[in-house]
């Protein structure tokens, strides 16, 4: 069975392949190539009509002056548990950092940027009892984690779209 094609949202360009995206970022980067750039990826999802709408999102920041963000939404079946759906998200935001990181490195000449997984868990709500071990799988898998109010990739971005 072939896999579907997937591809991401951009306000600006419309839809777009991952190799697209990456395309879109090299330019934003070569525009104004002295800046520090932050990239994050964060994912959100919500119930809606018995299905869990998942929404991931690309961001690339040029620190104090802007940014660009892609996103892609997926329906999955519905969580049984909030542990379950928050994990989801980030395995989600983890296996597309995965995929995104060997084809940014090729692509963008050594410029460098700092990644961020954004989780949308905090210290002020049921998700709370979780920020540890989340932040532990991201960290794990050599990646920065920043949890709410810093997660504005998935709690802002991604959560916008789902």
């Amino acid at each position: 069975m072939e896999k579907k094609k997937e591809f991401f949202n951009s306000p600006t360009h419309g839809q777009q392949s991952l190799m697209e995206v990456v395309e879109e970022i090299r330019g934003f980067i070569n525009e104004k190539p002295d800046y520090l750039y932050h990239l994050i990826i964060g994912t959100d999802s919500q119930k809606r009509q018995g299905k869990l709408n998942m929404v991931s999102a690309i961001i690339i920041y040029r620190e104090n002056n802007g940014g660009r963000y892609f996103w892609r939404k997926k329906q999955d079946p519905c969580s049984k548990s909030l542990r379950n759906k928050m994990w989801r998200e980030t395995l989600t935001s983890l296996k597309l950092a995965h995929e995104l990181l060997p084809i940014l490195q090729k692509n963008l000449n050594g410029k460098d940027y700092e990644l961020a997984i954004h989780i949308d868990v905090g210290n002020a709500g049921p998700t709370r009892v979780m920020i540890k071990e989340l932040v532990a799988i991201v960290n794990d898998n050599g990646f920065i984690a920043k949890t709410k109010p810093e997660s504005y990739g998935a709690s802002s971005v991604a959560d916008r779209y789902t």
